[in-house]
């Protein structure tokens, strides 16, 4: 009990934030109206996603350091997760943007930043498909991982702040920081943030556990 009390704090946040993000009042903004709660659903996707790819990445070149499969099948699993709050993100974006925008995708760099850079890890998972032999995909798959990150963050992060963009702290828009987000909100949002990075990772534990059950005799070996 005492090892899984994150998993509990997690799961404790997340229901918090979900009732307390559907049901606390929130500023009465121009536009964004009562669409601004999906602040407390969409954002955190994107931050726990970032988390993910995050020990993802570090578990990819920690493998290429040591060559022991559990860190190529936690690097593998993060990014799964990674990938999966991802997709998250892009559903709950996309209909805030029809709320607000008027449509659910528009020509702008952060959206289209985001499909690309999902495009690239849906191409990891492709790639850990193709190759049969399990070393060399776990190095192929490393390698690829550690390109990968750095491009995707380029994407979403540094490109849209130098382009015309609709999102809040892109393209010269100023940050929900700058907005009546009031202290109600980041009572909510914080915490969101926090329990869908405990979640995530729980998620991506228990997948890293299946996957080493499946793999125990060739694990035993290392």
């Amino acid at each position: 009990m005492k090892k899984n009390w994150w998993k509990f704090l997690g799961a404790a946040l997340v229901f918090y934030s979900v009732i307390a993000g559907l049901l606390n009042p929130v500023p009465r903004l121009d536009i964004l109206n009562e669409s601004i709660r999906n602040l407390y659903f969409h954002v955190p996707m994107w931050f726990s996603m970032i988390a993910m790819l995050t020990a993802s990445f570090v578990m990819s070149i920690i493998y290429l350091g040591n060559q022991k499969k559990k860190f190529d099948i936690r690097a593998t699993e993060f990014t799964y997760t990674g990938m999966m709050l991802g997709l998250f993100g892009i559903l709950t974006g996309m209909i805030w943007a029809q709320f607000t925008w008027g449509f659910f995708w528009t020509n702008d760099p952060k959206l289209n930043g985001v499909a690309i850079g999902m495009l690239i890890y849906a191409g990891y998972y492709i790639l850990r498909q193709a190759i049969e032999d399990h070393e060399k995909r776990a190095r192929v798959s490393a390698v690829f991982n550690i390109f990968a990150y750095p491009i995707f963050v380029v994407l979403i992060f540094v490109l849209p702040r130098i382009n015309d963009s609709l999102h809040p702290g892109n393209g010269g828009n100023p940050g929900f920081s700058k907005y009546d987000l009031d202290d109600g909100m980041r009572m909510v949002f914080y915490p969101a943030v926090l329990g869908w990075i405990l979640i995530g990772t729980w998620i991506a534990t228990l997948r890293t556990r299946i996957k080493k059950l499946e793999l125990h005799e060739e694990l035993e070996d290392e």
